[in-house]
């Protein structure tokens, strides 16, 4: 899962992202509003943690940028300011929660989770489909009732294949999704091919139907019906 900190206080940034790694969210960082802007019209994210005051501009600018372009990612403003305009400003443009500095990284732990469970699994801790059932909060996967043992990074494929299934998915996107910002350095994404393969075999291995399917010269796509 992939997190976005828009965040101009460094050290309250470097701590989140810190936090948020233990728990295998990849996270990138953005300190002004340009440099946001930037990122948004670029990458997509599972959610971003926005704050409204930056030194080159409003955070709520970007929130309505994100509406207008009808982007999806899930969005929690987190600010000092604990005036009710500001609160009640945000939710009506769309932002799906708010949190006042100071937090626990624990609270702001569980209401990532929260938002994207809400959005991309309807509000479900448990996803099932068929002989698979895959548990977001104790990140386990099991087949046929029996537990299968990924690696970090085919949890994280397989959750983003489910959260976006019957959609064709392209190998760049899935390296951005998986590396962030360095997917653009890498000479080349063969290790896309390799993690999806590992994953491919451990599901079918386990007995898992070929939900995962390679359409070739484009990507791949997880079938649902």
């Amino acid at each position: 899962m992939k997190i976005l900190i828009i965040e101009d206080e460094v050290e309250l940034a470097k701590s989140i992202a810190e936090y948020l790694s233990v728990e295998n969210y990849l996270c990138e960082f953005a300190a002004t509003f340009s440099e946001a802007m930037s990122k948004i019209e670029i990458f997509q994210y599972d959610c971003i943690l926005l704050d409204i005051t930056l030194p080159d501009g409003n955070g709520l600018k970007i929130l309505e940028e994100l509406k207008k372009e009808q982007k999806q990612d899930g969005v929690i403003i987190i600010s000092a300011k604990n005036a009710l305009d500001d609160k009640i400003r945000g939710l009506q443009i769309g932002a799906d929660d708010y949190l006042t500095k100071p937090f626990h990284l624990s609270e702001l732990t569980a209401r990532i989770y929260s938002v994207i469970r809400r959005k991309q699994f309807s509000n479900t801790n448990v996803v099932t489909q068929k002989e698979l059932q895959i548990d977001l909060l104790a990140k386990t996967v099991s087949v046929n009732n029996e537990i299968i043992a990924l690696t970090k990074k085919e949890f994280d494929l397989l959750v983003y294949f489910i959260g976006n299934k019957n959609r064709v998915i392209s190998k760049s996107t899935l390296a951005e999704h998986l590396s962030g910002d360095f997917a653009d350095m890498l000479e080349n994404h063969d290790f896309v091919y390799a993690h999806v393969k590992n994953l491919k075999k451990k599901l079918y291995d386990a007995g898992c139907d070929h939900y995962l399917k390679t359409v070739y010269g484009t990507g791949y796509k997880w079938e649902s019906l």
